[in-house]
């Protein structure tokens, strides 16, 4: 069992708080649906080589790097002080980009890309651990179902949602409206206070200054009597899933699916589906305990890739995928509330942002390389 080494200010409820994972994690959302659906179709359709938007996946390495600069959140202002700037230079370069939508790509575009991975990867890290310093320890379940929730909300109106608007107004204008959503979230954080709670006593311990606080918080997390187990039980437990993820796409594709029936299907029977298995996979976890869900949520997520093993039988009702894919992301994302709950509970409130940067990392690791070996395989 991990110890919480403190608990949070008890003066929110407990349906607040829940309220502010909501909102914190929607704001995660947008970003990285904006870089990774619409603007890699934006660049497509405005004829940049297959290879030149591969940059966004190298960009995209913002969000696994920012484990580098997450001591610096442990030891330097408030959470808000970390979530606010971060949130304003999102906007600003979403503005850019809509200032530069009708112009040819130049480097000026890539720059204001960068920036706007790096600043939606700081945004990623004050919310994970403002989160895991507002929580408590029963409380980790219910609300990793709801960040799981409003994530893929963020990632539907940042993605689908917004590809939808840019046929009716153009590119330009739907670059500002996402931009403007961001700035409405921006507001919310700094007009309510329950996104400015302080941080539980215990992160005023001694800690060292420096290198001295990496040190410590490095030998923190190692201390534990089965950190290696740990580590491996990381790296395997959604492995199963982005081994096969990465080929979905194409599968459809070699399935004989249109464009568009993949985009619907993908909302309809994808994303959607999602959302109610984090929700569902929140409860579960809050009513049996993180252990309990981790297993048998773990044993179903497992189970429910096996749908597409059935869609690609010889002889397959052509149709089937579209009951795998449900399915899949039902069961996916019940596991990935109990996994998500984990890995907060594993984090010391002293370093909340670096243990979780650190254990995320991990996770993202992964799953790229799986996906790679998906391709092979």
């Amino acid at each position: 069992k991990v110890s919480m080494p403190a608990k949070p200010p008890a003066n929110l409820s407990r349906s607040l708080k829940f309220l502010v994972v909501f909102v914190l994690y929607f704001a995660e959302g947008v970003p990285f649906g904006f870089v990774y659906t619409t603007l890699a179709y934006f660049l497509r359709s405005r004829g940049v080589p297959l290879e030149q938007i591969g940059i966004l996946s190298l960009l995209g390495l913002a969000w696994s790097l920012k484990v580098l600069w997450s001591p610096l959140a442990d030891r330097f202002g408030s959470r808000a002080a970390w979530l606010v700037p971060s949130q304003v230079l999102v906007i600003l370069s979403m503005l850019g980009l809509a200032y530069l939508a009708d112009a040819p790509i130049t480097l000026a575009f890539w720059v204001l890309v960068g920036v706007l991975c790096l600043a939606s990867a700081t945004q990623d890290l004050a919310v994970d651990a403002y989160t895991i310093d507002l929580l408590d320890t029963d409380e980790l379940g219910m609300a990793n179902g709801i960040r799981i929730g409003a994530y893929r909300v963020g990632l539907i109106a940042a993605g689908g949602g917004v590809l939808i608007l840019s046929d009716l107004v153009g590119w330009s204008p739907t670059f500002v409206g996402v931009a403007v959503i961001m700035a409405a979230l921006a507001l919310t954080v700094v007009a309510f206070s329950p996104f400015h709670q302080a941080r539980p006593e215990v992160a005023r311990a001694q800690a060292g200054k420096g290198f001295g606080q990496i040190k410590e918080s490095v030998q923190v997390l190692m201390r534990h009597p089965h950190m290696g187990a740990i580590i491996v039980f990381i790296l395997a437990y959604k492995a199963g899933d982005a081994f096969l993820g990465a080929m979905v796409s194409p599968f459809w594709r070699d399935m004989g699916f249109s464009g568009t029936q993949f985009g619907v299907a993908s909302i309809t029977v994808g994303k959607i589906p999602a959302i109610v298995g984090g929700f569902l996979g929140g409860f579960i976890t809050a009513r049996w305990g993180i252990s309990r869900a981790l297993w048998l949520l773990g044993i179903l997520q497992a189970c429910s890739i096996l749908g597409y093993w059935a869609a690609a039988l010889p002889g397959a009702w052509h149709y089937t995928i579209y009951l795998a894919t449900l399915g899949e992301s039902l069961a996916g994302q019940m596991g990935s509330a109990a996994f998500m709950a984990f890995l907060m509970c594993l984090c010391d409130k002293r370093f909340s942002a670096s243990h979780y940067a650190f254990l995320s990392m991990l996770f993202g690791l992964s799953a790229r390389l799986c996906g790679y070996l998906g391709g092979w395989a």
